[in-house]
């Protein structure tokens, strides 16, 4: 008899990594979310996680932001990476989006990621997420760096946007749906 076993555990990881910690590269960036189109919602949107993939050994980190705005600073080893899981909360309900965008880490060297920006929109049928990518200034990265973690204010950084800079992708309401009876729930997909 044979039995294979995957494993299929994720790494959880603080969004802000202890610097006495750090045993890989440190990657910095800065998740920001908000609501598009109607702002009647009495929720605001937040980051819950993301998750990362690294192509090579398919292991993966799931990073809790838990904000709608935060910088994060993450202990990596150096490799190339994958955007592919994001989970968006508006008070009790959640949401999750599936994506592909990769971005490199190098080793011995700090890899500022810029600011990933999440545009959700309003509640409805077929609801989407649009995800773009930009940079931020250098100075500002570095600023937050020397302050959080001096002990790096000598590393070099470099910057790694993640590809492609832009991607729209399907949100999927995470189950189970809140206090609400199944006969009213909005959606079934």
């Amino acid at each position: 008899m044979l039995v294979l076993g995957m494993s299929s555990c994720v790494t959880e990881l603080p969004s802000l990594v202890d610097q006495d910690q750090v045993a890989g590269s440190l990657v910095v960036g800065r998740v920001i979310t908000v609501l598009t189109g109607e702002r009647s919602r009495w929720y605001v949107p937040q980051m819950r996680f993301l998750e990362l993939e690294d192509k090579d050994s398919q292991q993966r980190f799931q990073v809790d932001i838990e904000s709608p705005d935060q910088r994060f600073v993450v202990d990596l080893p150096a490799g190339n990476y994958r955007l592919i899981r994001v989970q968006i909360s508006e008070g009790p309900f959640m949401s999750m989006a599936d994506l592909d965008m990769t971005f490199s880490v190098e080793a011995d060297v700090i890899t500022h990621v810029g600011v990933w920006r999440f545009g959700v929109d309003s509640p409805r049928y077929g609801r989407n997420v649009i995800v773009s990518m930009v940079s931020e200034e250098r100075a500002l990265a570095r600023t937050f760096l020397n302050e959080q973690y001096p002990a790096f204010d000598e590393n070099p950084m470099v910057e790694r946007l993640p590809q492609p800079s832009q991607v729209e992708a399907r949100l999927y309401e995470v189950m189970p749906y809140p206090r609400i009876s199944r006969y009213f729930r909005r959606h079934w997909w």
